[in-house]
């Protein structure tokens, strides 16, 4: 599990990268568990998670307050979860931090 924290425009700014491949679970639950864990290590809701595209076949959906979108960069059973823009508030500092360019 990662703590990425972006300075890009229009893209999350704060996210964490969530590994499950548990097959027992489905998309919801495993968005929901990624949820609850940023929720506990940020104190604030996340908005969006990005997956791989083979997990949406083609589309986009929410699950609860999060809305799950495809990214080809995502690797397989892995969730990036976070707030975009629009509810982006002061956050704690990220463990890792990607460099600006």
């Amino acid at each position: 599990m990662r703590n990425w924290r972006l300075e890009s425009k229009g893209e999350m700014k704060v996210g964490l990268l969530w590994f499950d491949d548990d097959p027992a679970r489905d998309l919801a639950q495993k968005v929901g568990r990624a949820a609850r864990h940023y929720r506990q290590k940020f104190g604030r809701r996340p908005n969006v998670c990005y997956v791989h595209p083979s997990l949406l076949n083609g589309g986009s959906r929410r699950v609860g307050g999060v809305k799950v979108a495809p990214l080809p960069s995502v690797l397989r059973h892995h969730f990036w979860i976070g707030e975009e823009d629009g509810r982006h508030s002061s956050p704690k500092r990220a463990r890792r931090s990607i460099p600006r360019p």
